[in-house]
């Protein structure tokens, strides 16, 4: 099969367009998760809570102005065909530059600071963009972005279990870890979470089952299950929208798993915050 060659000005205008619309408009999926949540609150005050999150995303769409404050790192998981071969600057710098252009145009908050263990200092640019790049077939890029805010990333938790500890240890590390975050992650919330692989294996599936459309179970029945049986534990905990109490603190628990050493059982947690955005384009 012959090469793609893609332009790494294709690759700077994507990105500079994916960061903007991802922040200004929130995923059909998400809304539709909300607008259930809001059905199903039954306290009065995280109903209204929850109604001004709706009409928060709606203004952000109209008036094409972000739907939080906190813009959030610029993530990106990427897709990329073993037939393409990238033209000019390296894939890095192509997305360097799109976060650049598109978090200055788009009057997006930077917070991406430089000396971290010193006196920080910010990069004005939001670079540089984090990318999760997997090898695949073909001759496409597929990429996606997901912008993801400091109050829920700081929420972040990994558990090195031991296999003795089994699946009760794993919802009781992935429960307790929501309860702890409390308000804090901006509920109701979106809980991404992964058992098996390695240290840092785990804690990527974790983020990765964040872009799953909200409320879709995963393939594996059981795995399915799980998830409910988590997300019922978690909405008994009283949290609720915001952290002022009610029924839904999260709108779903999506959970990936990978083959794990015989002698581990990580468990890894990634909260999402309700301005869950994700955005994918193919290139």
């Amino acid at each position: 099969m012959s090469v793609r060659e893609i332009s790494s000005d294709e690759i700077v205008n994507t990105v500079k367009r994916m960061v903007i619309e991802a922040n200004y408009y929130l995923p059909v999926d998400v809304k539709t998760a909300l607008k259930h949540s809001l059905q199903t609150e039954e306290s009065p005050v995280c109903k209204n809570i929850i109604q001004d999150i709706l009409t928060n995303a709606q203004i952000a769409a109209e008036k094409q102005i972000p739907i939080c404050q906190d813009t959030g790192l610029a993530i990106f998981f990427v897709e990329l065909g073993q037939d393409v071969h990238i033209q000019g600057l390296t894939l890095q710098q192509a997305f360097d530059e799109g976060v650049s252009q598109g978090y200055r145009e788009g009057y997006l908050r930077k917070s991406t600071q430089d000396n971290v263990l010193g006196e920080r200092i910010n990069r004005k640019d939001n670079t540089p963009a984090i990318l999760h790049i997997e090898m695949v077939k073909g001759d496409k890029l597929k990429i996606t972005v997901c912008p993801k805010g400091g109050g829920s990333e700081n929420m972040s938790a990994l558990g090195m279990l031991t296999p003795s500890q089994g699946k009760e240890g794993v919802k009781r590390f992935i429960v307790d870890t929501v309860k702890k975050a409390g308000g804090n992650p901006c509920p109701p919330i979106i809980v991404g979470c992964a058992v098996g692989g390695s240290a840092e294996k785990t804690m990527l599936l974790a983020k990765k089952a964040l872009l799953r459309n909200v409320g879709v179970s995963n393939d594996d029945p059981e795995i399915a299950k799980f998830e409910n049986e988590i997300l019922e534990e978690i909405n008994a905990s009283g949290i609720g929208a915001q952290g002022f109490g009610g029924t839904v603190t999260a709108m779903a628990v999506h959970m990936l798993t990978h083959p794990v050493h015989l002698a581990s059982l990580p468990v890894a947690v990634c909260i999402q915050c309700h301005a869950a955005r994700h955005f994918t384009v193919e290139i």
